[in-house]
């Protein structure tokens, strides 16, 4: 299909991606999501702010803090970066199991992270790290969200109309990380997927997508039960029975994969 017709711009700098996106303007980063919503006529804005060519936002470096991500790094540069791989190679993996070569090149992780798709494999990663979120407007500045809370609902963030996602903020890594996925085959997106973080003595934290309409964090990584409890969905890929189900199975592979490495 065609999208509606639409007004174009690209933004120069993030301060002026950020007065666009004030007066209304719909932000594209490396369009994997929005393209294809607009195509299908599930999305229809008047304007649409681009963002792809603003220099020095997909940026990876590391301070006290953690290590910085900004929001226009591909899917393809959090995968093969160094830091990250060495530093947290969580959220390296999770990466790499992103789509196809073409939407790892092209996507990036602001742009997923900002959609908040049920089935996308940051989320995970995301809330068992308890990674933070750093968001901007041209009203308010900067201010810092947790993962756990940015994610409110299916393609629902904790992000204001006019804010963007600037940067994601994650731990350097002291326990062992694991990224198990049960794919859908065509689209590459999770039917479920678990990212767990689990030291020697097997406790740690689980980040679970695909599940429910927003990831779902288990605190207690030893402890499965929530999973039971938990509204699950049900498409034409899979029924919640079995979604519940292989939620359980790739939690304990994520687990043992993770202990193995702690």
């Amino acid at each position: 299909m065609i999208p509606h017709s639409f007004d174009y711009a690209a933004a120069t700098s993030f301060a002026d991606a950020l007065e666009q996106v004030a007066a209304g303007a719909k932000p594209l980063s490396g369009g994997m999501s929005l393209i294809p919503m607009m195509k299908l006529r599930l999305a229809a804005p008047e304007r649409v702010v681009d963002l792809g060519r603003i220099q020095g936002l997909n940026y990876i470096h590391q301070d006290q803090a953690g290590i910085h991500v900004g929001a226009l790094a591909t899917h393809f540069e959090v995968e093969t970066s160094a830091l990250l791989r060495a530093g947290c190679p969580l959220l390296s993996e999770t990466a790499g199991w992103i789509g196809d070569v073409q939407i790892r090149n092209r996507g990036t992780i602001g742009g997923s992270v900002a959609h908040a798709d049920p089935s996308a494999d940051y989320p995970a990663a995301l809330v068992a790290l308890d990674a933070r979120i750093v968001v901007a407007s041209k009203r308010g500045g900067e201010r810092t969200v947790g993962a756990n809370d940015f994610f409110v609902d299916a393609l629902t963030t904790a992000a204001e109309p006019d804010e963007l996602v600037k940067e994601i903020i994650v731990p350097v890594e002291t326990m062992g990380t694991s990224y198990q996925k049960l794919l859908q085959p065509a689209s590459g997106f999770a039917i479920v997927g678990v990212a767990a973080r689990i030291g020697q003595d097997g406790h740690g934290r689980l980040g679970v997508t695909g599940l429910g309409a927003r990831p779902i964090l288990i605190t207690d990584a030893t402890d499965l039960a929530a999973l039971n409890t938990t509204e699950a969905n049900s498409d034409i890929h899979a029924a919640s029975a079995y979604r519940r189900e292989m939620a359980k199975v790739y939690a304990r592979r994520a687990i043992a994969a993770a202990r193995a490495r702690a």
